[in-house]
Protein backbone atom coordinates (compact mmCIF):
# COMPACT_ATOMS: atom_id res chain seq x y z
CA UNK A 1 0.00 0.00 0.00
CA UNK A 2 1.24 3.01 -1.05
CA UNK A 3 1.06 6.33 1.87
CA UNK A 4 1.41 9.75 1.07
CA UNK A 5 2.85 12.87 2.81
CA UNK A 6 2.10 12.60 6.26
CA UNK A 7 -1.79 13.77 7.38
CA UNK A 8 -3.01 14.97 10.84
CA UNK A 9 -5.38 11.92 11.69
CA UNK A 10 -8.93 13.15 12.29
CA UNK A 11 -11.41 10.59 13.98
CA UNK A 12 -14.69 9.94 16.14
CA UNK A 13 -14.08 10.03 19.85
CA UNK A 14 -12.73 7.08 21.32
CA UNK A 15 -15.39 5.43 23.04
CA UNK A 16 -16.56 2.13 24.66
CA UNK A 17 -20.20 2.60 23.67
CA UNK A 18 -20.35 3.10 19.65
CA UNK A 19 -21.15 6.56 18.70
CA UNK A 20 -23.59 7.76 16.34
CA UNK A 21 -24.85 10.50 14.44
CA UNK A 22 -27.35 13.09 16.01
CA UNK A 23 -30.31 12.21 13.90
CA UNK A 24 -30.82 9.25 10.82
CA UNK A 25 -29.78 10.87 7.64
CA UNK A 26 -32.05 12.38 5.34
CA UNK A 27 -32.14 14.85 2.55
CA UNK A 28 -34.62 16.78 4.64
CA UNK A 29 -32.75 17.74 7.88
CA UNK A 30 -34.51 19.44 10.98
CA UNK A 31 -33.61 22.19 13.34
CA UNK A 32 -35.61 20.45 15.91
CA UNK A 33 -33.59 17.38 17.77
CA UNK A 34 -35.26 14.24 16.96
CA UNK A 35 -32.90 12.66 19.40
CA UNK A 36 -34.26 12.05 23.10
CA UNK A 37 -30.86 12.06 24.49
CA UNK A 38 -27.42 13.48 23.94
CA UNK A 39 -23.91 11.62 23.50
CA UNK A 40 -22.90 7.85 21.96
CA UNK A 41 -25.86 5.22 22.20
CA UNK A 42 -24.23 2.17 23.90
CA UNK A 43 -25.58 -1.36 24.32
CA UNK A 44 -27.14 -0.77 27.01
CA UNK A 45 -29.15 2.32 26.63
CA UNK A 46 -32.41 1.10 25.35
CA UNK A 47 -34.83 3.39 24.03
CA UNK A 48 -37.43 4.83 26.39
CA UNK A 49 -40.50 3.43 24.52
CA UNK A 50 -38.67 -0.24 24.86
CA UNK A 51 -38.63 0.21 28.56
CA UNK A 52 -42.17 1.74 29.13
CA UNK A 53 -45.06 -0.26 30.52
CA UNK A 54 -47.51 -1.41 28.25
CA UNK A 55 -50.74 1.08 28.44
CA UNK A 56 -54.39 0.23 27.77
CA UNK A 57 -55.15 1.33 24.08
CA UNK A 58 -58.42 2.49 25.50
CA UNK A 59 -56.50 4.83 28.38
CA UNK A 60 -59.18 7.44 28.08
CA UNK A 61 -62.18 5.61 28.60
CA UNK A 62 -60.81 3.58 31.08
CA UNK A 63 -60.11 6.37 33.16
CA UNK A 64 -64.18 7.50 32.49
CA UNK A 65 -65.12 3.75 33.41
CA UNK A 66 -62.22 4.21 37.07
CA UNK A 67 -63.78 7.18 38.10
CA UNK A 68 -67.08 6.15 37.86
CA UNK A 69 -66.23 2.81 39.37
CA UNK A 70 -65.23 5.05 42.35
CA UNK A 71 -67.90 6.92 42.89
CA UNK A 72 -70.25 3.81 42.24
CA UNK A 73 -68.75 1.32 44.81
CA UNK A 74 -69.87 3.86 47.88
CA UNK A 75 -73.36 3.89 46.82
CA UNK A 76 -73.04 0.49 46.28
CA UNK A 77 -72.32 0.04 50.04
CA UNK A 78 -74.76 2.67 51.28
CA UNK A 79 -77.55 1.11 49.62
CA UNK A 80 -76.26 -2.50 51.54
CA UNK A 81 -76.13 -0.43 54.76
CA UNK A 82 -79.72 0.92 54.05
CA UNK A 83 -80.70 -2.62 53.20
CA UNK A 84 -78.88 -3.79 56.72
CA UNK A 85 -80.50 -0.62 58.68
CA UNK A 86 -83.77 -1.48 57.70
CA UNK A 87 -83.79 -4.53 58.69
CA UNK A 88 -82.10 -3.74 62.01
CA UNK A 89 -83.61 -0.48 62.79
CA UNK A 90 -86.97 -0.07 61.07
CA UNK A 91 -88.36 2.78 58.36
CA UNK A 92 -86.38 6.39 59.14
CA UNK A 93 -82.55 5.31 59.08
CA UNK A 94 -83.07 3.04 55.87
CA UNK A 95 -85.13 5.63 54.36
CA UNK A 96 -82.31 7.83 55.02
CA UNK A 97 -79.51 5.54 54.12
CA UNK A 98 -81.57 4.60 50.74
CA UNK A 99 -81.52 8.41 50.15
CA UNK A 100 -77.95 8.63 50.03
CA UNK A 101 -77.49 5.88 48.14
CA UNK A 102 -79.11 7.10 45.41
CA UNK A 103 -77.97 10.08 45.23
CA UNK A 104 -74.05 8.94 45.38
CA UNK A 105 -75.24 6.26 42.62
CA UNK A 106 -76.74 9.47 40.30
CA UNK A 107 -73.65 11.45 40.68
CA UNK A 108 -71.42 8.21 39.40
CA UNK A 109 -73.46 7.87 36.76
CA UNK A 110 -73.30 11.42 35.47
CA UNK A 111 -69.81 11.73 35.78
CA UNK A 112 -69.67 8.25 33.83
CA UNK A 113 -71.93 9.99 31.76
CA UNK A 114 -69.46 13.27 31.20
CA UNK A 115 -66.13 11.41 31.08
CA UNK A 116 -67.56 8.97 28.00
CA UNK A 117 -69.08 12.22 26.08
CA UNK A 118 -65.44 14.36 26.45
CA UNK A 119 -64.12 10.35 25.52
CA UNK A 120 -66.30 10.94 22.21
CA UNK A 121 -66.03 14.24 21.76
CA UNK A 122 -61.98 14.31 21.76
CA UNK A 123 -62.26 11.08 19.35
CA UNK A 124 -64.17 13.05 17.14
CA UNK A 125 -62.25 15.66 16.82
CA UNK A 126 -59.02 13.79 16.32
CA UNK A 127 -60.90 12.52 13.64
CA UNK A 128 -62.11 15.19 12.11
CA UNK A 129 -58.51 16.82 12.24
CA UNK A 130 -57.25 13.91 10.51
CA UNK A 131 -59.98 13.84 7.64
CA UNK A 132 -60.28 17.61 6.93
CA UNK A 133 -56.62 18.74 7.20
CA UNK A 134 -55.22 20.12 4.00
CA UNK A 135 -52.28 18.07 3.80
CA UNK A 136 -51.89 13.81 3.06
CA UNK A 137 -52.35 11.63 6.29
CA UNK A 138 -51.50 8.16 6.88
CA UNK A 139 -52.36 5.77 9.68
CA UNK A 140 -49.86 2.83 9.59
CA UNK A 141 -49.07 -0.38 11.98
CA UNK A 142 -45.34 -0.65 12.62
CA UNK A 143 -45.95 -3.13 15.21
CA UNK A 144 -43.94 -5.86 13.35
CA UNK A 145 -40.98 -3.34 12.88
CA UNK A 146 -41.02 -2.31 16.43
CA UNK A 147 -40.76 -5.73 17.80
CA UNK A 148 -37.95 -6.38 15.46
CA UNK A 149 -35.91 -3.18 16.41
CA UNK A 150 -36.31 -3.88 19.95
CA UNK A 151 -35.21 -7.85 19.98
CA UNK A 152 -32.03 -6.19 18.14
CA UNK A 153 -31.36 -3.94 20.58
CA UNK A 154 -31.73 -5.97 23.57
CA UNK A 155 -29.38 -8.99 21.51
CA UNK A 156 -27.03 -5.85 21.68
CA UNK A 157 -27.39 -5.06 18.53
CA UNK A 158 -26.64 -0.87 18.18
CA UNK A 159 -26.04 0.09 14.20
CA UNK A 160 -29.07 -0.66 12.59
CA UNK A 161 -28.51 0.31 9.66
CA UNK A 162 -24.96 -1.70 9.02
CA UNK A 163 -27.36 -4.71 10.17
CA UNK A 164 -29.85 -4.72 7.87
CA UNK A 165 -26.86 -3.40 5.11
CA UNK A 166 -25.94 -7.08 4.50
CA UNK A 167 -29.42 -8.90 5.28
CA UNK A 168 -31.31 -7.20 2.39
CA UNK A 169 -33.74 -10.16 2.35
CA UNK A 170 -34.70 -9.91 5.90
CA UNK A 171 -35.04 -5.85 5.16
CA UNK A 172 -37.87 -6.37 2.53
CA UNK A 173 -39.73 -9.00 4.69
CA UNK A 174 -40.20 -6.52 7.12
CA UNK A 175 -41.48 -3.90 4.78
CA UNK A 176 -44.08 -6.55 4.06
CA UNK A 177 -44.69 -6.27 7.70
CA UNK A 178 -45.55 -2.36 8.00
CA UNK A 179 -49.70 -2.19 7.37
CA UNK A 180 -51.26 1.07 5.66
CA UNK A 181 -54.73 1.20 7.65
CA UNK A 182 -56.07 4.21 6.89
CA UNK A 183 -55.38 7.21 4.48
CA UNK A 184 -57.30 10.53 4.55
CA UNK A 185 -59.61 12.18 2.06
CA UNK A 186 -57.05 14.19 0.93
CA UNK A 187 -54.51 11.76 0.26
CA UNK A 188 -57.13 10.40 -2.65
CA UNK A 189 -58.23 13.69 -4.37
CA UNK A 190 -54.53 14.36 -4.60
CA UNK A 191 -53.41 11.04 -6.02
CA UNK A 192 -56.60 10.55 -8.37
CA UNK A 193 -57.01 7.55 -6.79
CA UNK A 194 -60.42 5.54 -7.20
CA UNK A 195 -60.71 5.45 -2.96
CA UNK A 196 -59.04 4.54 0.08
CA UNK A 197 -58.49 0.90 -1.02
CA UNK A 198 -55.72 1.89 -3.22
CA UNK A 199 -53.30 2.57 -0.14
CA UNK A 200 -54.21 0.26 2.20
CA UNK A 201 -51.86 -3.20 2.53
CA UNK A 202 -48.59 -3.82 3.06
CA UNK A 203 -46.41 -0.36 2.61
CA UNK A 204 -44.27 -2.80 0.61
CA UNK A 205 -46.51 -2.44 -2.44
CA UNK A 206 -46.40 1.61 -2.11
CA UNK A 207 -42.31 1.97 -1.54
CA UNK A 208 -40.35 0.45 -5.07
CA UNK A 209 -37.49 -1.62 -4.28
CA UNK A 210 -35.04 2.01 -4.82
CA UNK A 211 -36.40 3.47 -1.76
CA UNK A 212 -33.30 3.98 0.84
CA UNK A 213 -35.96 5.73 3.66
CA UNK A 214 -37.46 2.52 5.37
CA UNK A 215 -33.99 1.24 6.90
CA UNK A 216 -33.99 4.95 8.34
CA UNK A 217 -37.57 4.76 9.95
CA UNK A 218 -35.67 1.95 12.03
CA UNK A 219 -32.70 3.47 12.79
CA UNK A 220 -35.33 6.09 14.14
CA UNK A 221 -36.87 3.54 16.66
CA UNK A 222 -33.80 2.47 17.32
CA UNK A 223 -32.23 5.38 18.73
CA UNK A 224 -35.67 6.10 20.17
CA UNK A 225 -35.97 9.26 18.12
CA UNK A 226 -38.87 11.70 18.77
CA UNK A 227 -39.87 12.19 15.40
CA UNK A 228 -38.72 11.15 11.87
CA UNK A 229 -38.41 12.97 8.80
CA UNK A 230 -37.74 12.33 5.37
CA UNK A 231 -37.98 12.05 1.58
CA UNK A 232 -39.46 8.73 0.09
CA UNK A 233 -40.52 7.74 -3.76
CA UNK A 234 -43.53 6.05 -3.59
CA UNK A 235 -46.02 4.12 -6.21
CA UNK A 236 -49.43 5.63 -7.03
CA UNK A 237 -52.89 4.15 -7.89
CA UNK A 238 -51.73 4.16 -11.42
CA UNK A 239 -48.26 2.82 -11.23
CA UNK A 240 -46.58 6.26 -11.37
CA UNK A 241 -44.04 7.50 -8.97
CA UNK A 242 -44.02 10.79 -6.65
CA UNK A 243 -41.51 12.28 -4.42
CA UNK A 244 -43.12 12.92 -1.14
CA UNK A 245 -41.63 14.07 1.93
CA UNK A 246 -43.04 12.06 5.48
CA UNK A 247 -42.95 13.25 8.93
CA UNK A 248 -44.24 11.68 12.05
CA UNK A 249 -43.88 11.92 15.84
CA UNK A 250 -42.33 8.06 16.61
CA UNK A 251 -44.04 6.10 19.51
CA UNK A 252 -43.50 6.47 23.34
CA UNK A 253 -44.04 2.90 23.65
CA UNK A 254 -44.84 -0.45 22.15
CA UNK A 255 -48.47 -0.16 22.01
CA UNK A 256 -48.09 3.13 19.84
CA UNK A 257 -46.62 1.24 17.03
CA UNK A 258 -49.84 -0.19 15.75
CA UNK A 259 -51.39 3.10 14.41
CA UNK A 260 -48.36 5.95 13.29
CA UNK A 261 -49.71 8.78 12.32
CA UNK A 262 -47.74 9.96 8.82
CA UNK A 263 -48.01 13.54 7.45
CA UNK A 264 -47.33 13.63 3.90
CA UNK A 265 -46.36 16.21 1.56
CA UNK A 266 -45.75 15.61 -2.87
CA UNK A 267 -42.40 17.74 -3.72
CA UNK A 268 -42.55 15.62 -6.98
CA UNK A 269 -43.08 18.94 -8.97
CA UNK A 270 -40.68 21.14 -6.32
CA UNK A 271 -37.86 18.86 -7.25
CA UNK A 272 -38.92 19.09 -10.91
CA UNK A 273 -38.25 22.52 -10.85
CA UNK A 274 -35.36 22.11 -9.15
CA UNK A 275 -33.91 19.70 -11.63
CA UNK A 276 -34.83 22.19 -14.35
CA UNK A 277 -32.95 25.02 -12.51
CA UNK A 278 -29.98 21.85 -12.26
CA UNK A 279 -29.65 21.65 -16.18
CA UNK A 280 -30.12 25.46 -16.59
CA UNK A 281 -27.21 26.00 -14.19
CA UNK A 282 -25.20 23.10 -15.68
CA UNK A 283 -25.84 24.61 -19.49
CA UNK A 284 -24.41 27.84 -18.57
CA UNK A 285 -21.69 25.90 -17.10
CA UNK A 286 -21.04 24.26 -20.30
CA UNK A 287 -21.12 27.60 -22.28
CA UNK A 288 -18.58 29.24 -19.81
CA UNK A 289 -16.78 25.87 -20.35
CA UNK A 290 -16.58 25.69 -24.13
CA UNK A 291 -15.77 29.90 -24.21
CA UNK A 292 -12.87 28.99 -22.00
CA UNK A 293 -11.79 25.92 -23.90
CA UNK A 294 -11.88 28.19 -26.93
CA UNK A 295 -10.01 31.12 -25.47
CA UNK A 296 -7.38 28.41 -23.87
CA UNK A 297 -6.92 26.21 -27.23
CA UNK A 298 -6.32 29.93 -28.91
CA UNK A 299 -3.88 30.69 -26.60
CA UNK A 300 -2.16 26.94 -26.62
CA UNK A 301 -2.05 27.50 -30.33
CA UNK A 302 -0.52 30.95 -30.80
CA UNK A 303 2.08 29.77 -27.92
CA UNK A 304 2.89 26.65 -29.66
CA UNK A 305 2.58 28.02 -33.48
CA UNK A 306 4.83 30.32 -32.53
CA UNK A 307 8.01 27.83 -31.63
CA UNK A 308 7.21 25.52 -34.48
CA UNK A 309 7.18 27.94 -37.13
CA UNK A 310 10.91 28.67 -36.00
CA UNK A 311 11.80 24.92 -35.80
CA UNK A 312 10.24 24.67 -39.30
CA UNK A 313 12.42 27.65 -40.63
CA UNK A 314 15.84 26.99 -39.07
CA UNK A 315 15.60 22.73 -39.98
CA UNK A 316 14.64 24.28 -43.62
CA UNK A 317 17.88 26.45 -42.83
CA UNK A 318 19.75 23.66 -41.76
CA UNK A 319 19.18 21.48 -44.76
CA UNK A 320 20.04 24.38 -47.13
CA UNK A 321 23.01 24.81 -45.62
CA UNK A 322 24.06 22.01 -45.49
CA UNK A 323 23.24 21.04 -48.85
CA UNK A 324 25.17 23.63 -50.72
CA UNK A 325 28.40 22.79 -52.79
CA UNK A 326 30.41 23.52 -50.25
CA UNK A 327 28.47 22.50 -46.84
CA UNK A 328 28.40 25.80 -44.19
CA UNK A 329 28.98 23.25 -40.96
CA UNK A 330 29.10 26.18 -38.72
CA UNK A 331 25.60 27.55 -40.13
CA UNK A 332 23.89 24.42 -40.19
CA UNK A 333 24.97 24.02 -36.40
CA UNK A 334 23.55 27.30 -35.63
CA UNK A 335 20.40 26.76 -37.40
CA UNK A 336 20.20 23.26 -35.57
CA UNK A 337 20.77 24.93 -31.92
CA UNK A 338 17.83 27.10 -32.53
CA UNK A 339 15.41 23.79 -33.51
CA UNK A 340 16.33 22.67 -30.21
CA UNK A 341 15.53 25.93 -28.63
CA UNK A 342 12.53 26.28 -29.80
CA UNK A 343 11.82 22.60 -29.20
CA UNK A 344 12.72 23.31 -25.71
CA UNK A 345 10.38 26.17 -25.37
CA UNK A 346 7.26 24.22 -27.08
CA UNK A 347 7.91 21.71 -24.67
CA UNK A 348 7.52 24.06 -21.62
CA UNK A 349 4.48 25.38 -23.07
CA UNK A 350 2.78 21.72 -23.05
CA UNK A 351 4.22 21.05 -19.84
CA UNK A 352 2.52 24.20 -18.17
CA UNK A 353 -1.08 23.76 -20.07
CA UNK A 354 -0.66 20.07 -18.54
CA UNK A 355 -0.33 21.63 -15.14
CA UNK A 356 -3.00 23.94 -15.69
CA UNK A 357 -5.56 21.15 -16.77
CA UNK A 358 -4.25 18.10 -14.67
CA UNK A 359 -4.44 16.85 -10.94
CA UNK A 360 -3.53 19.91 -9.94
CA UNK A 361 -2.84 19.74 -5.33
CA UNK A 362 -6.28 20.57 -4.43
CA UNK A 363 -7.33 21.72 -0.88
CA UNK A 364 -7.14 18.75 1.98
CA UNK A 365 -9.63 18.76 4.43
CA UNK A 366 -10.90 16.23 7.48
CA UNK A 367 -13.47 13.78 5.23
CA UNK A 368 -16.11 11.68 6.82
CA UNK A 369 -15.77 8.73 4.38
CA UNK A 370 -19.90 7.84 5.48
CA UNK A 371 -21.10 10.88 5.06
CA UNK A 372 -18.95 10.93 1.40
CA UNK A 373 -20.77 7.93 0.26
CA UNK A 374 -24.08 9.23 1.40
CA UNK A 375 -23.71 12.79 -0.50
CA UNK A 376 -22.65 10.58 -3.37
CA UNK A 377 -25.43 8.49 -3.55
CA UNK A 378 -27.42 11.35 -3.15
CA UNK A 379 -26.30 12.98 -6.39
CA UNK A 380 -27.06 9.85 -8.50
CA UNK A 381 -30.22 8.76 -6.64
CA UNK A 382 -32.07 9.50 -9.95
CA UNK A 383 -29.59 7.28 -12.23
CA UNK A 384 -29.49 4.73 -9.70
CA UNK A 385 -33.75 4.68 -9.81
CA UNK A 386 -33.60 4.49 -13.47
CA UNK A 387 -31.89 1.22 -13.16
CA UNK A 388 -33.94 -0.17 -10.35
CA UNK A 389 -30.93 -0.53 -8.08
CA UNK A 390 -31.38 -0.66 -4.11
CA UNK A 391 -28.00 0.88 -2.46
CA UNK A 392 -27.17 -0.55 0.90
CA UNK A 393 -24.44 1.97 3.26
CA UNK A 394 -23.05 0.54 6.38
CA UNK A 395 -19.59 1.03 8.66
CA UNK A 396 -18.21 -1.85 10.66
CA UNK A 397 -17.73 -0.14 13.87
CA UNK A 398 -16.15 3.58 14.30
CA UNK A 399 -14.38 5.04 11.39
CA UNK A 400 -11.65 7.44 11.41
CA UNK A 401 -12.01 10.36 9.19
CA UNK A 402 -9.13 11.39 6.55
CA UNK A 403 -7.13 14.38 5.22
CA UNK A 404 -8.05 14.57 1.58
CA UNK A 405 -10.00 16.30 -1.05
CA UNK A 406 -13.49 15.58 -0.31
CA UNK A 407 -15.13 16.47 -3.94
CA UNK A 408 -11.99 13.64 -5.51
CA UNK A 409 -13.47 11.24 -3.30
CA UNK A 410 -17.37 11.87 -3.41
CA UNK A 411 -15.89 11.70 -7.19
CA UNK A 412 -14.72 7.97 -6.76
CA UNK A 413 -18.15 7.13 -4.98
CA UNK A 414 -20.32 8.29 -7.64
CA UNK A 415 -18.19 6.28 -10.45
CA UNK A 416 -18.23 2.79 -8.22
CA UNK A 417 -21.92 3.26 -7.85
CA UNK A 418 -23.19 4.08 -11.40
CA UNK A 419 -20.66 1.12 -12.69
CA UNK A 420 -22.61 -1.52 -10.19
CA UNK A 421 -25.83 0.35 -11.11
CA UNK A 422 -25.33 0.12 -15.02
CA UNK A 423 -24.08 -3.60 -14.44
CA UNK A 424 -27.06 -5.01 -12.90
CA UNK A 425 -29.38 -3.26 -15.71
CA UNK A 426 -29.63 -6.29 -17.55
CA UNK A 427 -29.80 -8.92 -14.87
CA UNK A 428 -32.66 -10.63 -12.85
CA UNK A 429 -34.21 -10.01 -9.30
CA UNK A 430 -32.82 -7.50 -6.67
CA UNK A 431 -30.11 -5.39 -7.83
CA UNK A 432 -28.44 -4.58 -4.53
CA UNK A 433 -25.34 -2.40 -4.07
CA UNK A 434 -23.84 -2.41 -0.80
CA UNK A 435 -20.92 0.09 0.27
CA UNK A 436 -19.32 -1.39 3.15
CA UNK A 437 -16.46 1.04 5.41
CA UNK A 438 -14.26 0.16 7.82
CA UNK A 439 -11.03 1.00 9.82
CA UNK A 440 -8.12 -1.77 8.57
CA UNK A 441 -5.16 -1.32 10.64
CA UNK A 442 -3.88 1.73 9.16
CA UNK A 443 -6.01 2.90 6.80
CA UNK A 444 -9.65 2.72 6.17
CA UNK A 445 -10.98 0.03 3.23
CA UNK A 446 -14.35 0.38 1.18
CA UNK A 447 -16.19 -2.07 -0.33
CA UNK A 448 -18.51 -1.41 -3.11
CA UNK A 449 -20.31 -4.92 -4.58
CA UNK A 450 -23.04 -5.90 -6.50
CA UNK A 451 -25.25 -8.61 -7.86
CA UNK A 452 -24.14 -8.26 -11.08
CA UNK A 453 -22.53 -10.56 -13.65
CA UNK A 454 -18.71 -9.81 -12.26
CA UNK A 455 -15.62 -8.77 -14.42
CA UNK A 456 -13.89 -11.78 -15.70
CA UNK A 457 -10.49 -12.35 -14.11
CA UNK A 458 -8.82 -11.66 -17.44
CA UNK A 459 -10.28 -8.28 -17.49
CA UNK A 460 -9.59 -7.13 -14.51
CA UNK A 461 -5.84 -6.26 -14.55
CA UNK A 462 -7.18 -3.90 -17.76
CA UNK A 463 -10.76 -2.25 -16.19
CA UNK A 464 -8.77 0.55 -14.78
CA UNK A 465 -6.77 1.64 -18.27
CA UNK A 466 -8.09 4.98 -20.00
CA UNK A 467 -10.74 4.12 -22.44
CA UNK A 468 -11.30 0.74 -21.37
CA UNK A 469 -15.11 -0.16 -21.03
CA UNK A 470 -17.25 -3.24 -20.69
CA UNK A 471 -19.94 -1.19 -21.69
CA UNK A 472 -21.33 -0.66 -25.45
CA UNK A 473 -20.88 3.08 -25.74
CA UNK A 474 -19.06 3.55 -22.90
CA UNK A 475 -16.12 5.92 -22.41
CA UNK A 476 -14.08 3.37 -20.28
CA UNK A 477 -12.65 7.19 -17.94
CA UNK A 478 -14.51 6.63 -15.03
CA UNK A 479 -12.44 3.44 -13.38
CA UNK A 480 -9.16 5.64 -14.66
CA UNK A 481 -10.28 8.52 -12.94
CA UNK A 482 -10.91 6.37 -9.56
CA UNK A 483 -7.72 5.28 -9.71
CA UNK A 484 -5.86 8.66 -10.46
CA UNK A 485 -8.08 9.83 -7.36
CA UNK A 486 -7.47 7.45 -4.91
CA UNK A 487 -3.44 7.47 -6.27
CA UNK A 488 -3.28 11.26 -5.58
CA UNK A 489 -4.37 10.39 -1.68
CA UNK A 490 -1.55 7.33 -1.52
CA UNK A 491 -4.65 4.68 -1.65
CA UNK A 492 -4.98 1.76 -3.58
CA UNK A 493 -8.09 0.22 -5.65
CA UNK A 494 -8.29 -2.91 -7.41
CA UNK A 495 -11.81 -5.20 -8.08
CA UNK A 496 -12.51 -8.97 -7.62
CA UNK A 497 -15.40 -11.32 -7.41
CA UNK A 498 -17.66 -10.89 -4.61
CA UNK A 499 -18.84 -13.93 -2.52
CA UNK A 500 -22.65 -13.67 -3.77
CA UNK A 501 -21.61 -13.30 -7.16
CA UNK A 502 -21.32 -10.30 -9.03
CA UNK A 503 -18.71 -7.93 -8.71
CA UNK A 504 -16.72 -6.27 -5.82
CA UNK A 505 -14.27 -3.23 -5.76
CA UNK A 506 -12.27 -2.14 -2.96
CA UNK A 507 -10.09 1.05 -1.91
CA UNK A 508 -8.19 1.40 0.57
CA UNK A 509 -7.01 5.02 2.12
CA UNK A 510 -4.44 5.95 4.16
CA UNK A 511 -4.60 7.24 7.91
CA UNK A 512 -1.68 8.67 9.97
CA UNK A 513 -0.98 7.70 13.17
CA UNK A 514 -1.69 4.50 14.98
CA UNK A 515 -4.80 2.37 14.19
CA UNK A 516 -8.18 3.59 15.28
CA UNK A 517 -9.61 2.23 18.26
Amino acid sequence: MRHGFSRQRFARPTDSRQALPPQVFSRWPSRASASAHDGPIGIDDLPAWMLAAPPGRGRARATAIGTAALLILPSMGLAGLAGWAAAAWGGAPALVLGALALVAGGAALAVAARQAQRYRIGETRLEAIFERSGISMWREDWTAAGEAVMALRRAGTVDIESHFASRPEALRALRRQVIVTDVNGFTVEETGASGKDAYLGPLDRLLPDTDQTFVQWLVAFGRGDRFFRSEAHVVRADGSEIDMLFTAMLPRDLAGFSEIVVTALDVTAFKQAQKRFARADTELARASRITTVGALSASIAHEVNSPLAAILANAQAATRWLRRPVPDIGEAAAALDDVVTEATRARHVIARTRSYLGNAPRASAPVDLLQAARDANLLVEGELRLHRAAVHIAAEGAIPWIDADAIGLQQVFVNLLLNAAQAMAEGDGPRDVTVTIRATGEAVTVDVTDTGPGIAPERRAHIFEPFHSTRAGGMGMGLAICRNLIDAHGGDIWADAAPGGGAAFHFTLPVAGPAHG
